[in-house]
């Protein structure tokens, strides 16, 4: 598969369910703390890539359980974004982070040009192909796309708690963002919090998205809501119905 990925190890892309009959298709950017064993731990203990600078806790089991509920296609990244973060471009500082939070990550520091290739042309080409591909051949066949990327936030960043519980954002495109704030009046929903299209967390949706005119946003759920599998039920059939309306509307 190339200098970086070795003959055994898995895909960037993983397509579920991809002939569900949803018009909803998620998406998952951060399903993983994997990395490419050519890059090790990237100088990181276990404990280290257990947390969420690794990857989005309890998002990809959320969105499996979504995926079933709605009958809709899910599209998996495979690596952790400490090795590419695969919901930013390649000339974001962020795509190969040296610092995320507050930890260093030693293994991202120093890269040449050839280093940041290889992850570009091995972790978010592939993915960001499969997805180009999995639209193309929905548009093909006449099939409306709603675009929903499935994240997850940290309970505490940077020292400070955040009570926030959902957040739904987006940049340029307020169209589904809109009516999906308004399906959760006992929850502590946001737009654009904890994040927004300052912090150049919409890379995905604009890229797939926004340039083919079709409607989309990110939802993020604090993490300790759904590291467990009562916590990932009960929000993914809290998300469910207001997802099932808008596929309709």
């Amino acid at each position: 598969m190339g200098a970086l990925l070795r003959d055994g190890e898995e895909a960037p892309f993983l397509a579920v369910n991809e002939d569900g009959a949803s018009a909803i298709v998620l998406i998952c950017e951060h399903a993983s703390n994997r990395l490419p064993k050519a890059l090790g731990t990237l100088g990181l203990s276990h404990a280290d890539l257990q947390r969420h600078i690794a990857w989005d806790i309890g998002a990809e089991a959320t969105a499996r359980k979504l995926s079933k509920l709605l009958d809709a296609p899910l599209l998996l990244q495979r690596y952790s974004r400490l090795g590419y973060d695969c919901n930013r471009p390649p000339e974001s500082p962020d795509s190969m982070p040296q610092t995320s939070e507050t930890t260093d990550i030693p293994g991202n520091r120093g890269l040449s040009p050839e280093d940041r290739l290889a992850r570009t042309r091995e972790i978010y080409r592939p993915f960001h192909d499969g997805v180009s591909a999995m639209l193309d051949s929905r548009a093909a066949a006449g099939k409306l796309s709603i675009l929903v990327s499935m994240h997850s936030f940290t309970p505490v960043y940077k020292g400070k708690p955040r009570t926030l519980e959902l957040g739904i954002l987006h940049d340029r495109d307020t169209s589904l963002s809109s009516k999906l704030i308004k399906s959760f009046p006992n929850v502590d929903a946001r737009l654009n919090e904890p994040y927004g299209p300052k912090d150049g967390v919409l890379h995905t949706l604009n890229l797939h998205g926004f340039v083919r005119g079709l409607a989309h946003a990110m939802i993020e759920i604090r993490n300790d809501l759904i590291t467990h599998e009562r916590g990932q039920d009960e929000w993914a059939q809290r998300l469910s119905v207001p997802l099932i309306h808008a596929a309709r509307t």
